[in-house]
């Protein structure tokens, strides 16, 4: 059930991407966190692995980083990246560009091969935009969690709706007989324009 061939390029390249940005994330937030180094690997390879688990695990096949060492390494390239960042900036992380930037990296390229992965299974068009979503926010949330913060995709902050949006381009795209490979770059660049747009505007969802 891997993506097809025509779709395998750009996949890979996407993985990687979302598997760097995202450890940096995951490694900056346990930095933030006073963590030590190992957790701060833990929570870095945590948070690079988490959203393709889940997305492997939904469709049914054992997940990348398990059958190969590929996936850990490339994370832990992403972690040993954000030590040497973290300890070029002093006071919070939180909200400092040097982890905001890759973040929206990161679930732009997770968004575009959750959005691959649904549409090799046979995902509903609703199938694949769950898909989508669920890759870009997953290894995050798992984050958060240890972290004993409430997940980022459950408060009012505009984070996950750009991976919506992302995976129902891509299915628009594809169902209309766009290239999967291009389809996929249009969700990732949708996805990224999208969130920074919302962080540069301070755009929220309303709350109850």
């Amino acid at each position: 059930m891997a993506p097809a061939p025509e779709a395998g390029g750009v996949f890979a390249l996407m993985n990687v991407v979302g598997l760097v940005a995202f450890a940096m994330v995951g490694s900056l937030k346990a930095a933030d966190a006073d963590l030590d180094l190992f957790g701060v690997a833990v929570l870095g390879v945590l948070t690079a692995l988490g959203g393709g688990t889940v997305r492997d695990v939904l469709v049914g096949r054992v997940p990348g980083a398990l059958r190969s060492t590929g996936d850990v390494a490339v994370a832990l390239l992403g972690v040993a990246l954000a030590v040497l960042l973290a300890r070029r900036v002093r006071g919070r992380l939180l909200d400092h560009p040097l982890l905001l930037a890759p973040d929206a990296v990161g679930l732009a390229a997770f968004a575009a091969t959750g959005a691959l992965v649904g549409h090799e299974a046979g995902l509903s068009p609703f199938g694949v935009v769950a898909l989508a979503t669920l890759t870009a926010v997953g290894g995050g949330s798992l984050a958060d969690v240890l972290l004993s913060r409430v997940p980022v995709v459950l408060r009012e902050e505009f984070y996950a709706t750009p991976a919506v949006l992302g995976g129902a381009l891509f299915w628009l795209a594809e169902s209309v007989g766009v290239d999967p490979s291009a389809a996929a770059l249009g969700c990732a660049g949708l996805v990224l324009g999208v969130r920074l747009l919302a962080l540069r505007r301070g755009w929220d969802l309303p709350s109850p």
